[in-house]
């Protein structure tokens, strides 16, 4: 694999994985694709409809409605609170299910604990 811009050999293997992954996950309407991107400071999730190439809701560490509620985004606590609020949404815009996309990074800590908050608040993975 030819070495582009990116920043470190551990990047490499995650953008890898996370290439890998994509070929079996795929969002469509009925079941859209929970995406998580976990920067060095801040959380993002997105529920996207892959077929239609629609983002269907989307929610940050960085918003208004996250930052009313907690003031740090790296945290794991941080993490389960943005996976209430991506669960919430997610059951007003009518989705029960979706397919987890943790974008070729581990089961484990932020990711983990947001995964299971969205899973508490009703999501079906």
């Amino acid at each position: 694999m030819k070495r582009s811009r990116v920043k470190s050999v551990k990047e490499e293997g995650r953008l890898r994985r996370h290439r890998r992954l994509r070929k079996k996950v795929v969002g469509t309407p009925e079941r859209p694709r929970l995406v998580v991107h976990r920067s060095h400071l801040h959380l993002e999730a997105q529920v996207v409809d892959d077929l239609n190439q629609k983002t269907l809701l989307g929610c940050s560490t960085r918003g208004k409605e996250f930052l009313k509620k907690s003031k740090s985004g790296s945290t794991t606590a941080a993490a389960k609170l943005l996976g209430e609020q991506v669960g919430q949404a997610a059951q007003k815009a009518g989705i029960q299910q979706v397919v987890f996309d943790k974008g070729g990074l581990l089961f484990h800590g932020r990711v983990k604990a947001l995964a299971e908050a969205a899973r508490a608040q009703g999501l079906v993975f």
